[in-house]
């Protein structure tokens, strides 16, 4: 059972490191933080420069600049996942006479996905321009705690409107600023919050589906053997019964490939659904991921540390004045798939 403890280490890793991310995301401080700088003031000595220098370039160029690499491999282990499981599982539920509708299901979540993934690629997520930033600085009012009038973007030298936010990595400001998601190289902002929502949805859907028709392909093979009546002789001589420990084990044995993939999916599927929740949250009560780690703290965002405060600085308000932009549930929906479009003036 050696191997089935490394593997139980090995998962119980990850999902700590996913309770770490979710509890320290967005502080400057966090564990990950001081752990990976100790790591590298106590490796330093002894790397040489070259290595040190690519290293840095090539987490800059991966984090810090606009590239293709992870949607490359966004690509890349979704044709993995979807090889295996039309080389080897779409078999073998053919063999038990699984529905072709229900075959069929994760191929028209494939494409479902890859659609709304397009739009989150190539949507302008509500980029600020020197053309538009007046009509957008009327589609949102300041609330003047995080966002507050007559403030500009020492970048885009444009006066920032309310619940935008100048990315670094696009190097643009955006409006109504979410996050910068790698996976699709983009922005999400006003224009295409939705897309990413029923992207992150069909991406859930599409890992659980092929997850439960696995699942119900690897119980069908155990029943059909009929591993759970069976005995073996353990390392004592002595006869023991099959256990659902010695199952997984046979199954990994058996089937390595296809449960490697199943174990993937499973923690894809639990990893983005959570994810998906949490952006849901977002929309019912119409705030981003930016305004939520900002709302974590009271600290004026436009004030030197060292500064006296002004009539700028203001404390956190109560709890009934903590969702400002929010229109009510329906209200919010509505504004997340119908974003309000910048007033645009007439010239005579």
């Amino acid at each position: 059972m050696d191997f089935l403890s490394l593997f139980a280490a090995y998962v119980l890793l990850m999902l700590t490191c996913i309770v770490l991310l979710c509890k320290y995301s967005g502080r400057q401080q966090s564990p990950f933080l001081i752990f990976f700088n100790f790591i590298v003031k106590l490796v330093a000595p002894i790397t040489p420069k070259w290595l040190q220098t690519f290293s840095q370039r090539t987490l800059h160029r991966l984090f810090h600049q606009r590239s293709n690499m992870f949607i490359y491999l966004h690509i890349l282990l979704e044709c993995a996942v979807y090889a295996e499981f039309t080389y080897e599982v779409l078999g073998f539920c053919r063999e038990m006479d699984t529905t072709l509708t229900s075959l069929s299901v994760p191929y028209i979540l494939l494409a479902v996905k890859t659609f709304f993934f397009y739009l989150c690629i190539r949507r302008d997520p509500g980029t600020v321009t020197e053309k538009k930033v007046a009509g957008q600085q009327h589609v949102y009012p300041y609330d003047r705690r995080l966002f507050h009038p007559g403030v500009s973007c020492p970048t885009c030298q444009l006066i920032k409107p309310a619940r935008s936010k100048h990315c670094r990595v696009c190097d643009r400001c955006v409006q109504r600023f979410d996050h910068h998601c790698v996976w699709v190289n983009n922005c999400i902002g006003a224009q295409n919050t939705r897309y990413f929502l029923l992207y992150l949805f069909s991406v859930c859907a599409m890992a659980g589906d092929i997850a439960l028709l696995t699942a119900d392909m690897l119980l069908h093979a155990v029943l059909r053997s009929g591993l759970l009546r069976a005995s073996y002789i353990d390392e004592f001589g002595e006869q023991q019964t099959a256990g659902p420990l010695f199952v997984v084990q046979h199954l990994f044995l058996t089937f390595p490939r296809i449960v490697f993939m199943l174990g993937f999916l499973v923690f894809v599927f639990f990893l983005l659904a959570g994810y998906a929740l949490f952006h849901s949250y977002l929309a019912l009560v119409n705030q981003t991921s930016n305004e939520w780690y900002k709302s974590r703290g009271s600290v004026c965002q436009h004030c030197h540390p060292t500064s006296t405060s002004d009539h700028l600085c203001q404390p956190a308000p109560d709890h009934s004045k903590r969702y400002f932009y929010s229109r009510g549930l329906l209200g919010n929906l509505v504004e997340i798939f119908y974003p309000p479009q910048p007033v645009q003036k007439k010239h005579n």
